[in-house]
């Protein structure tokens, strides 16, 4: 995964792709609808390839643990011997930084959520005191880091210090390559507005660039996968499998708790996709429509991203079904449905009612039934868990859709290019970011008032740019997956439409800027929530840091890296030293 803004992306198969040849697979009398791709881009091989049992993958070089109680207990007081060496050695500032940030980047931090923001309060007292004039480049950038992450708003102007009488940032520091480090990372949590973290940026970046070669890897993987960037799952496990040579004990004892944690959840996400496996071929979706996708293995991916708290299992479940649906109608709109049937299919959502769908095809009433019954099924549980049913706000969610799906399809239908800007508008939300997020948001028992409901199906900033980085990276990219082949309009096609003097490269350039504000846009949410609680809004980054492993096709239009995520998160244990037996 690279940095959006250093992207160096190959060139489409053609400038404008809606030239290619039409999806016309059922009642091909009329031009079928085609749209640009959706939230759940599905991958370019089979299912089948990538949701083998778990058996298939089981790593015969570590073996994987057997869960026993005894494994639980020996985790559990693991844990709690840490937790009572982070609370003694977090007094000290720099420790404190240093363990909140070895915590957060080895993925255990659901562990220390009061630890941690125990540790941050105090650095955030600190961050105004004369105490942080004394610290060097890496420290404030740590410092910054975390306070960010943690939702503490910590002015860039603290990196001023840092420059010289003519406004530049010291030229000593080129030499400092653990702050150099800190301080590009740093940069990540930028809003709109902080010309020192654009300069901050590009000064570490330069610098950085020249001592790749000499310093090994960790350079190269802090510029290409930077952490507020990455998916923090998939950080952790390059920790958990690599030798951190820790110089203090606490270190040591923290990654033997965290290897333990790793596999512990892995097994907990196992049974998630047995269960959503098992869910998926009872209801019957994949045999009577033959047409769309059969990939419940890419659903919960997603899922399990976006909500990575191990306690949050049945919500995992119940998002993935949801997700499956935008997959399923997603192949309705793009590679079945004629344009006349998909009128009457956006209609019979609009009224929404058991006799809606008699006048439908009969695939599409399967489509209406499922998307009916699951939508009932999630907002009694959400009723019954936290008093209050969303179905309105759900059923709100699901038309806008569908009307977003409905323009795309006419449009691409025509020929016709939209304007940049109103094509934009409308694939935000045919992205199905919107639906996703819209039901964490009830899953996790935050519509509980009239206000933030009311802010919710508002669509409100924080899904909208989420959403847009994933339309605009998505429409960057030139790959199809197995059953997409057709119409696929884009943001590039429709801007150079409009700028017609401009070369695509230059349009592209233009694109990537966009999504570099997007994600200052999505920063800034973060870091300005009153309606969205911290779970939500690590959701919606995670969205937009699971985008470019999603999308990044190779020349087989393949999804290598996805395949290794997924692999390295299900089925492969990370080693450890236990004293308790593994299966080989």
């Amino acid at each position: 995964m690279a940095l959006v803004s250093t992207l160096s992306f190959s060139p489409p198969n053609s400038p404008i792709i809606m030239n290619k040849t039409p999806r016309i697979i059922h009642n091909s009398s009329v031009v079928p609808p085609s749209s640009s791709p959706r939230i759940p881009r599905c991958i370019v091989v089979p299912d089948h390839s990538l949701a083998p049992t778990p058996s298939q993958y089981f790593d015969r070089t570590y073996g994987h643990p057997i869960i026993t109680d005894e494994f639980r207990v020996e985790h559990a007081n693991k844990l709690e011997t840490f937790k009572r060496i982070f609370g003694e050695v977090s007094e000290d500032p720099l420790q404190g930084l240093a363990m909140t940030d070895a915590i957060q980047r080895l993925g255990i931090d659901h562990h220390f959520q009061h630890e941690i923001e125990q540790v941050l309060q105090r650095q955030y007292m600190l961050s105004g005191d004369n105490y942080v004039h004394n610290c060097d480049l890496h420290e404030v950038s740590l410092r910054f880091r975390l306070l960010r992450q943690g939702g503490y708003f910590l002015p860039a102007g603290v990196f001023n210090r840092f420059k010289d009488k003519e406004g530049s940032f010291r030229h000593e520091l080129c030499m400092d390559i653990k702050g150099l480090i800190e301080l590009y990372e740093a940069s990540q949590l930028e809003i709109e507005g902080e010309d020192v973290l654009d300069e901050a940026r590009e000064f570490s970046f330069k610098n950085l660039s020249k001592w790749q070669d000499s310093k090994g890897g960790h350079i190269s993987n802090t510029l290409d996968q930077p952490i507020h960037k990455s998916l923090p799952r998939l950080k952790a496990r390059n920790l958990l499998t690599s030798d951190l040579q820790a110089t203090n004990g606490w270190l040591n004892i923290l990654q033997d708790v965290a290897k333990m944690d790793f596999n512990l959840v892995q097994s907990l996400h196992q049974r998630e996709i047995a269960h959503v496996s098992d869910w998926w071929k009872q209801l019957g979706l994949a045999k009577e429509l033959g047409f769309a996708r059969d990939q419940p293995m890419k659903w919960y991916i997603w899922s399990i991203t976006c909500l990575t708290d191990p306690t949050l299992s049945e919500q995992r479940i119940d998002l993935t079904k949801a997700i499956s649906l935008i997959y399923v109608i997603d192949d309705v709109f793009d590679v079945y449905g004629t344009l006349d049937e998909l009128t009457l299919f956006v209609q019979a959502v609009e009224r929404w009612d058991c006799g809606a769908s008699d006048g439908l095809p009969d695939y599409m009433k399967l489509c209406f039934k499922a998307l009916d019954d699951i939508t009932n099924e999630i907002s009694q549980k959400v009723h019954e868990e936290y008093g209050r049913n969303p179905i309105d706000s759900l059923r709100k969610a699901w038309k806008t859709l569908f009307r977003a799906f409905l323009v795309e399809a006419r449009w691409f239908g025509s020929g016709k290019f939209p304007k940049a800007r109103e094509y934009l508008e409308n694939g935000i939300i045919s992205s199905g970011v919107h639906i996703v997020l819209v039901h964490i948001f009830f899953l996790l028992g935050l519509g509980s008032t009239d206000q933030n409901v009311e802010i919710i199906d508002n669509n409100p900033s924080i899904i909208s740019t989420t959403a847009a980085i994933l339309r605009l990276w998505d429409d960057l990219g030139s790959a199809k997956d197995e059953n997409q082949n057709g119409h696929d309009g884009s943001y590039v096609d429709c801007y150079m439409k409009e700028h017609q003097d401009i070369e695509i490269e230059s349009a592209r350039q233009h694109v990537i800027d966009m999504i570099s504000d997007a994600w200052k846009a999505l920063n800034q949410e973060c870091l300005s929530r009153e309606s969205f609680s911290m779970t939500f809004c690590k959701a919606s980054l995670n969205i937009a840091r699971m985008v470019p492993l999603m999308y990044s096709y190779d020349e087989k239009q393949r999804l290598p890296s996805l395949d290794e995520y997924i692999k390295s998160l299900l089925y492969q244990s990370v080693p450890m030293k236990t004293l308790f037996p593994t299966k080989i």
